[in-house]
């Protein structure tokens, strides 16, 4: 039997057309609805982008008040929920906890089921605000803290760095964290928004969409890389080690977290933002090795493998940098992410068809069935 030809991890496969960003893996360009990700990071707010993705254009100044009052708005977390999340095992992994609490918010959202489109907006809307404050809540419950409630006269990024810290972040944390949002918000048919838009294509919900969306990036080929580079980091410990682990991790053919990339095939074009705030931090934090050290790899990776630093590999010294827990990186790839998995889900609800790929069987045939006491 000749079995048909089939692209492995669907490599090259095209899975819709869309008009919320493009990852141009070739010549190293992020795209969001038409403007390079060098226009935007550094240059617009999170919550521009978030209008960005959900209306195709950026906001003029009343857009965007209304958008930051409807998030703030949308912030509290029903009672039942955060019961919830006190009942977790201080234990639990951030990620399991953002997943379960996030498909227990859809049992206490009435409008669940409504399937409008106005409907679909403000549920997105709701998940945008509330997955944060999912996030904050846990982090202080496990640490046995008093929870710090949202404050509505802070922005997306400044409530949340309040709320995990209990006290509100300067200028620069705000800016810095606010641009890590950005450059996580949406990037292409990558593996989590793919499994949102394959649930919602269902016309299932969209609190199943996004539950699907967390766990996909929980796995450590996707989301859960940053995590990985600053465990890295700390298990090489000092400058002058980086070389020989390096050497000893090729030779053994071990991933090197945050090298490499599936798509790009030059320079991710969100690192150098980050490599630049990380520098900045690091020199003003007073401890530059991190930095150092994840230059010295990125160089030996480029030398030896013709590999890049992609955007987790930066990230993690970042958010490391801001004090920030390493089991919290991958839960604030969540947060920025949901603006662009949401939006994902209104396109796809837009122009839906279930989506349903073939596969090709190479098991056995003809095998006939031994009675069970001859087996």
């Amino acid at each position: 039997m000749t079995i048909p030809a089939t692209s492995k991890g669907l490599e090259g496969v095209i899975a819709a057309h869309t008009r919320l960003s493009d990852v141009r893996g070739d010549i190293g360009q992020l795209i969001y609805c038409g403007y390079n990700i060098d226009e935007l990071a550094g240059w617009v707010s999170y919550e521009e982008v978030v209008h960005l993705l959900h209306h195709n254009h950026l906001p003029n100044g009343g857009e965007l008040e209304e958008l930051k009052g409807a998030l703030a708005a949308y912030r509290e977390i029903p009672k039942g929920v955060l019961d919830i999340i006190k009942k977790f095992p201080k234990t639990t992994p951030p990620m399991h906890a953002i997943r379960t609490a996030v498909s227990a918010l859809g049992c206490f959202d009435t409008t669940c089921d409504e399937d409008t489109m106005d409907a679909q907006r403000r549920k997105a809307r709701r998940l945008i605000a509330q997955i944060p404050v999912v996030t904050a809540y846990f982090h202080r419950h496990r640490q046995k803290k008093e929870l710090i409630h949202p404050d509505p006269a802070l922005g997306e990024a400044a409530n949340f760095l309040y709320m995990i810290n209990g006290e509100k972040p300067s200028d620069e944390m705000v800016s810095t964290m606010d641009m890590c949002y950005v450059l996580h918000a949406d990037h292409g048919m990558n593996a989590s928004t793919f499994s949102a838009r394959v649930t919602i294509a269902t016309l299932s919900d969209m609190y199943s969409a996004i539950t699907t969306a967390i766990g996909t990036l929980k796995g450590p080929l996707h989301g859960g890389a940053n995590e990985g580079v600053i465990k890295m980091l700390k298990e090489i410990g000092s400058l002058e080690l980086v070389d020989a682990y390096i050497d000893d991790a090729l030779a053994q053919k071990k991933k090197i977290m945050g090298i490499g990339h599936r798509v790009y095939k030059v320079l991710d074009p969100r690192a150098p933002h980050l490599k630049r705030t990380a520098q900045i931090l690091s020199a003003k934090l007073g401890d530059p090795k991190w930095i150092q050290m994840s230059e010295r790899i990125a160089d030996l990776m480029l030398q030896k493998k013709s590999l890049n630093a992609n955007v987790d590999f930066y990230s993690a010294t970042v958010y490391y940098s801001l004090g920030i827990p390493t089991d919290l990186f991958t839960p604030i790839f969540a947060i920025a992410r949901t603006s662009g998995w949401t939006a994902h889900v209104l396109e796809q609800l837009a122009d839906n068809r279930l989506i349903r790929p073939q596969s090709v069987y190479t098991g056995p045939v003809g095998l006939k069935v031994t009675p069970l006491d001859q087996r």
